[in-house]
């Protein structure tokens, strides 16, 4: 069996994640890795992430902010069966770090965190938030985590090494390796490569329509943006280093938010 893994993966790498979307996001996508293996890397790695956060004294230090946060992610989460199914058994936390890092991110399986550079920086309102954290998720919704995990993967040991790493991972469904090895493995192909033009274009539209179903504006996007664009005239933001902000994404996004206006109308609040 092990022997016809390769040609396997050649035959089932491309596949497409289903979402249910009015947003026209549909496009083959590179999917070696198996979710089970992505969803426990990131786990691993995003507990890892927790942990020096705890350790520096940079997790959850405002709880007001927190519970702010929580709630519109929850808002949100709770809309996310609409465009995915299966996603309401993910294990989904949210957390907040302390960082002068303009940054937020969503790990496959629903492991949220945003960093307060951001909410303080931007001065973020509610609909901007839920923009960001709109625009993470779709990222994990949409598995461009991992789509890059796979690439990262294939880069660095190539289709024969990577068929037989499944190979030997694959008959209890679950990683050998320790939890730092896991932890470390998912970190670096995780946050290996930036998401590409096509998948941030996916997670505009996909965020922005998911902050429209629980009841945000997905307008305020576009205010959003226009603020990290500010604040990248000085330094670039990591956030902004691979999420290109510029008038023509802009202009994209004004033009989705009137296409999806009605499914904001219908569940304003």
């Amino acid at each position: 069996m092990k022997f016809f893994l390769p040609i396997l993966l050649i035959l089932y790498g491309c596949s497409s994640t289903t979402i249910k979307t009015e947003s026209e996001v549909s496009r083959g996508q590179f999917l070696l890795l198996p979710e089970f293996m992505a969803m426990s890397m990131a786990e691993s790695s995003y507990l890892e992430e927790i942990k020096k956060a705890e350790n520096n004294n940079q997790l959850n230090q405002n709880t007001e902010q927190v519970e702010r946060i929580k709630k519109i992610a929850f808002r949100l989460i709770d809309q996310v069966p609409f465009l995915r199914d299966g996603t309401e058994e993910w294990n989904w936390e949210i957390n907040v770090q302390d960082s002068e890092e303009v940054n937020a991110y969503c790990m496959p399986g629903g492991k949220v965190m945003i960093y307060t550079g951001l909410i303080e920086k931007t001065y973020a309102t509610d609909d901007e938030i839920a923009a960001v954290l709109g625009h993470e998720i779709a990222h994990a919704l949409r598995e461009h985590g991992r789509e890059r995990m796979s690439t990262a993967l294939v880069q660095q040991v190539g289709l024969i090494g990577f068929a037989v790493y499944i190979a030997n991972h694959t008959d209890s469904r679950a990683i050998s390796e320790t939890a730092v090895q896991a932890a470390v493995l998912g970190s670096t192909l995780f946050f290996a490569l930036p998401n590409s033009r096509e998948q941030e274009r996916e997670a505009d539209k996909l965020g922005m329509e998911l902050s429209a179903r629980a009841g945000y504006n997905p307008v305020a996007a576009v205010s959003l943006w226009r603020k990290m664009d500010a604040l990248s005239s000085a330094k670039v933001p990591e956030f902004l280093s691979t999420h290109p902000s510029n008038e023509n994404r802009i202009a994209d996004l004004t033009t989705h938010a009137k296409k999806i206006n009605q499914i904001y109308l219908d569940n304003k609040r």
